[in-house]
């Protein structure tokens, strides 16, 4: 927009790749030192592994250092209440607080100093302001406020001088109420909640292309805002632009964003050091191909994370961007290790079916992936909804889409074609997996 700078922080985002690995460096080596120092059980694990701050020399050196999960997040946090040993910084520095739900029930606690918070929030109002929002915007944030790490991110939109008006998790039916009272222009969500509430718009006799004010929808929370054929709809639905982000409450809410020229997901490598390495051999991959992301902390002291494995699948390039920004851009998230399945031998992301599916006309877009077992295979079933007032013929659309999958994933699975709004919607996070096999 006219009359604005180009970019919210031009040294940090434009700064020359050499320079920013130097900048890493520096940062990485206090890390490593104030974990070595202050955190019990960081040292420990150092020591078991042999290694010390000492031996970080170069940026490739991490790698010289152990990994760690949500399993040991959780484990500690059980082990030294309340907040595990992992800790940098007394509890009396601490001002937020966010948490993920964990398997055991205990919510994983992810604790902020003041210049963490800080920190966290300049870097979301830099993310909000290269997706182009801009102090003219009215931005309504529709994420949980409770206990999600995301919740606060409002106040990277009030940074940028954004009107902000704090929905959060409210039934759709008010939600819609807001966004056209308020000729809100920007609103966040996940992919399947903004296809969710477009659909329930149009049931109710609203068309969101034409009877709201929104240009820019925010998606995280699932692969879809990095899925073109998911992002085309939404975007068709809504008539407004999809942005991707990233984040997660284990470091701070949105890690990586699209800017204006959508060629991927930039990173704050200023604040996260990324690896994208084979999950099973823990070798590095190459730039472009699939990997599991690991990340170390550069500057939360609060929990630092040193080499934490998310689970989730990603490929980057460190190539140009039109915007100008030099960071490092993902490809998208192309799944979770805990959602991939592995049918005949093939390892399968729900995102992969997403593709398929969502670039159907005659289908609704939502899809369920069900695994069941035959004489000891794994057998996958997607199930997927006409689209309403589909004619055709049915058993040729089944047909098309096994073809499909059998071109991009490598196998065909049963699919099953169901009528439309058959298949659960989801207001939140949409479970694309059932697995229906019988447990040991």
């Amino acid at each position: 927009m006219s009359g604005y700078r180009r970019y919210w922080d031009e040294e940090i985002e434009t700064m020359p790749r050499d320079q920013l690995r130097e900048f890493q460096l520096t940062k990485m080596k206090e890390m490593v030192e104030l974990t070595y120092k202050k955190s019990p059980y960081y040292k420990g694990l150092f020591d078991e592994a042999g290694v010390k701050p000492v031996h970080l020399a170069h940026l490739e050196d991490i790698k010289k250092f152990p990994t760690i999960d949500k399993k040991v997040l959780r484990s500690r946090q059980q082990a030294a209440p309340d907040f595990g040993d992992l800790l940098c910084a007394p509890e009396e520095e601490f001002v937020f607080l966010s948490a993920s739900s964990g398997s055991t029930g205990v919510p994983t606690a992810s604790p902020f100093t003041g210049p963490d918070f800080e920190d966290f929030q300049d870097c979301q109002a830099r993310f909000f302001w290269s997706s182009g929002m801009r102090p003219t915007d009215r931005y309504c944030h529709a994420l949980n406020f409770t206990l999600f790490v995301g919740g606060p991110d409002v106040i990277g939109a009030m940074k940028v001088g954004a009107l902000t008006i704090w929905g959060g998790s409210i039934p759709s039916e008010r939600l819609l109420s807001i966004l056209k009272t308020w000729k809100a222009t920007i609103t966040w969500t996940t992919p399947s909640y903004a296809w969710f509430l477009g659909e329930t718009a149009r049931e109710n006799g609203i068309d969101p292309a034409k009877e709201f004010s929104i240009k820019k929808i925010f998606v995280a929370g699932e692969p879809g805002g990095s899925i073109p054929e998911t992002r085309d709809n939404i975007q068709k639905l809504w008539g407004a632009d999809v942005y991707d982000y990233f984040g997660l409450s284990d470091i701070f809410g949105a890690c990586a964003a699209m800017c204006e020229a959508k060629e991927g997901l930039h990173w704050a490598e200023d604040h996260i050091f990324t690896e994208v390495v084979d999950p099973d051999t823990g070798e590095e991959v190459p730039e472009g191909e699939r990997g599991e992301l690991i990340l170390t902390s550069l500057k939360k002291v609060a929990r630092p994370l040193i080499r934490f494995r998310t689970g989730d699948i990603v490929s980057y390039t460190t190539e140009p961007c039109d915007c100008g920004r030099t960071h490092l851009r993902l490809h998208g998230i192309h799944g979770r290790l805990d959602d991939m399945m592995i049918i005949k031998g093939v390892n399968v992301f729900p995102s992969d079916i997403e593709t398929i599916v969502r670039n159907n006309s005659n289908l609704t877009g939502e899809y369920a992936c069900v695994i069941t077992e035959k004489k000891h295979m794994a057998v996958l079933t997607v199930e997927i909804e006409k689209a309403e007032g589909f004619q055709g013929d049915a058993d040729g659309l089944a047909e098309q889409i096994q073809t499909e999958c059998q071109k991009i994933i490598g196998i065909r699975p049963v699919v099953k074609l169901l009528e439309a709004k058959t298949l659960t919607r989801a207001t939140h996070k949409a479970m694309r997996v059932r697995d229906e096999r019988k447990k040991p």
